[in-house]
């Protein structure tokens, strides 16, 4: 009976280190995510490319009544001369590890350079950590609102 106590106490020690660490991770990998979305409508406003900084290079973006869009050239192309906009991120939730893959669940709300609304929505994205830091793999938005 002693022994039984003693090998649950070091399981339920043992699980709860584990939960504490990815709890841990997540919360580092929570702050580099808002970091990214502060400056990714700026990175998609300047029309240079640099909005790839942010993904992988074999990532796909799934908007809304569309085909994926997948692979750097083709992602470019899909921002290249877009509307200059600025967006605000708010995470709702972060699922993963926060070793190698993380997913995040978040609402944004869209609006011109003025501040006027234009939009407001959801994402799911799949975030991958790679040599170079954590980077959006896969990436899917919708509007809250009908299409025009």
């Amino acid at each position: 009976m002693k022994r039984a106590l003693i090998l649950n106490g070091l399981l339920l020690l043992t699980f709860w280190c584990n939960a504490q660490n990815s709890n841990s991770e997540l919360k580092n990998v929570r702050k580099i995510i808002e970091a990214s979305n502060a400056i990714y409508a700026d990175l998609a406003n300047k029309n240079g490319g640099s909005i790839l900084t942010r993904y992988t290079n074999d990532a796909c973006l799934f908007p809304p009544n569309a085909a994926p869009i997948c692979g750097s050239e083709q992602i470019a192309a899909f921002f290249k001369d877009g509307p200059k906009v600025q967006v605000k991120f708010t995470i709702q939730n972060l699922y993963g590890d926060g070793k190698t893959a993380v997913t995040e669940e978040s609402y944004y709300e869209m609006t011109d350079l003025e501040g006027k609304k234009l939009d407001d929505g959801k994402v799911i994205v799949i975030w991958k950590k790679t040599k170079d830091g954590w980077k959006m793999h896969r990436d899917m938005f919708s509007s809250n609102h009908p299409a025009k």
